[in-house]
């Protein structure tokens, strides 16, 4: 029998009832008091200091104390033991059961959300061509073969039998005419 409690047996009447429950409510007390701040400092420490879960996890330990009260070993150190063991596999359950469902977002309201808008691209890619329809027929060909068909000078050059000198100048006068134009649409 233990320090702070006494020995509980099945209750056959109910006076004898009345008597358990009053003992199972000493024992959570005294459980408490004996164990109430040295089990909150160890389920700070593995709640990663989340005080609110550890205060949940000290009372679920007392409560399931209080369930079990007529299995309980009485001596401290087994009261110890038992109580630290129970809040150390409620913190894993928290763990797990918070790692196997997805992490709850607060609402957000209709008006934050950014929906993904194509018109600016579809402009951009507008005034590019327009760009480019205003450039001679043999630069427009030199830019369209190096960036848009990623071919080298070179290859360029093959395809329109013309010097790589030849197509770099254009590609340079087709660059600087782009910019000029797209500066001027802004």
């Amino acid at each position: 029998m233990g320090r702070h409690t006494r020995a509980l047996r099945p209750a056959q009447d109910p006076e004898v009832a009345g008597e358990l429950n009053d003992a199972s409510d000493d024992l959570a007390k005294a459980l408490y008091q004996e164990f109430g701040g040295s089990l909150m400092a160890f389920a700070l420490r593995l709640t990663g200091h989340d005080r609110q879960w550890a205060e949940d996890v000290v009372q679920e330990t007392l409560i399931k104390a209080w369930r079990n009260a007529d299995k309980l070993d009485r001596r401290p150190e087994m009261l110890r033991a038992w109580l630290f063991t129970v809040a150390r596999r409620i913190v894993i359950d928290g763990w797990r059961s918070r790692s196997a469902r997805p992490q709850e977002l607060e609402e957000i309201e209709s008006d934050a959300i950014a929906v993904s808008d194509e018109s600016d691209r579809t402009l951009a890619a507008m005034i590019v061509y327009e760009a480019l329809q205003g450039l001679s027929p043999e630069q427009r060909e030199a830019i369209q073969q190096t960036y848009l068909r990623d071919r080298t000078v070179n290859e360029v050059a093959a395809t329109l039998g013309v010097p790589p000198g030849t197509v770099k100048s254009r590609i340079h006068h087709a660059v600087r005419a782009l910019r000029r134009a797209l500066r001027e649409r802004g």
